[in-house]
């Protein structure tokens, strides 16, 4: 699909929006009925439309009334979101948290590096900020497949050989603090060294600038849903605690009702953003069993990212069991009884676990 054609098919799917919302205001005036929704968590009312034509790559039949949505998040935003995304690799180490600029993504993934240890790789596309982002860290072949799902520019601090190959030989669109980049990062002196490295949004901006890469992309469609059926005889999991290899390392998702979102805590303790103080929050929780391979001595891995699995997703307290395929040139998307599961509109986090284990021995919930 061309930039074109993917622009003026989000611009009628908001004018339908529109004009969904407008017809249901009428509708309901005479009791005072309507609708209202905030960026940050917004109150989802249903708005029937109607869908994009390709089901795998749709927009939702339910979402909430604007006339732009962002297409990472399916929510309200002032103005059409075309610019291209960063892919930011966040450090996840303990020395690196709290991190900063992780309450302004769109999406976020945690997958493993080596030794046990997780990597972050931050989605940024329909928020304006001028906060730090950071700590910013080295990048894996996996980490760029990921960061390209959404056509995003890739920023990263070095790479292992592997990766280094291919962004050199794949000429992949980067921004390397090491090698191609340096002025767009800067070092915070309060954190030691490899846990130093920042940016901005800004700076991002001025690197690609520079190096004149596109500054739009076409992302692939979302399928959002303010009101899925899928969730009508989810069972209840208001409380999901997630494993990945080290004993001492355990993410928990706590649902707010109240906020329709859940919060994120690690070993027990709020995780938040330093820039703001506020803890991480997601809408949508994905797990994933994906095939993990040791590739040398030093444990560095390989992961399958396309041949699909077992998953979970949990929404509004509730856990939904499927799983999750790639076509060539998509975005993971996750199936149940052959049909594609909709995303409540918000930001989603996805955590990619060994698929040596089942499910069950890295995710526990209630």
């Amino acid at each position: 699909m061309t930039l074109r054609k993917s622009l003026q098919q989000r611009k009628r799917i908001a004018l339908q929006f529109t004009l969904a919302a407008a017809l249901a205001t009428g509708l309901t005036a005479c009791s005072g009925g309507g609708d209202e929704a905030a960026t940050a968590t917004p109150v989802l009312t249903p708005v029937p439309t109607e869908s994009a034509a390709s089901p795998s790559a749709s927009a939702s039949t339910d979402v909430p009334s604007a006339s732009f949505i962002a297409p990472l998040t399916g929510l309200p935003v002032d103005k059409e979101v075309t610019n291209r995304p960063f892919s930011v690799m966040i450090n996840n180490l303990a020395p690196a948290r709290p991190q900063s600029g992780l309450t302004q993504a769109d999406t976020v993934w945690e997958l493993l590096a080596e030794g046990g240890i997780t990597r972050l790789v931050a989605i940024f596309q329909s928020k304006s900020f001028t906060d730090p982002i950071g700590p910013v860290r080295s990048i894996r072949p996996y980490f760029i497949q990921v960061g390209e799902f959404y056509s995003g520019v890739l920023v990263h601090v070095g790479a292992s050989n592997d990766a280094f190959a291919i962004l050199r030989k794949q000429h992949k669109e980067d921004l390397d603090e090491i090698t191609n980049a340096g002025a767009y990062f800067y070092r915070d002196k309060s954190r030691k060294a490899p846990h130093n490295v920042y940016t901005t949004l800004e700076k991002l901006q001025a690197g690609a600038a520079k190096h004149k890469y596109k500054d739009t992309a076409t992302v692939p469609l979302i399928k959002f849903d303010s009101n899925p059926a899928s969730l009508a005889s989810a069972a209840a999991a208001s409380k999901i605690d997630i494993k990945f290899m080290l004993s001492d390392y355990k993410v928990t998702y706590e649902y707010d009702a109240q906020k329709l979102v859940y919060n994120r805590f690690i070993n027990g303790k709020p995780h938040i953003d330093k820039n703001n103080d506020q803890q991480l929050t997601t809408t949508n929780l994905v797990v994933l069993n994906a095939r993990h391979d040791i590739k040398d001595d030093v444990g560095r891995l390989v992961v399958d990212l396309d041949s699909g699995g077992d998953a979970l997703l949990f929404q509004q307290g509730k856990v939904i069991s499927c799983k999750w395929e790639r076509k060539n040139g998509d975005v993971i998307r996750l199936v149940k009884d052959g049909e594609e599961l909709p995303f409540l509109p918000g930001v989603t986090y996805y955590h990619v676990v060994p698929s040596s284990s089942k499910l069950d021995k890295h995710v526990t919930y209630q």
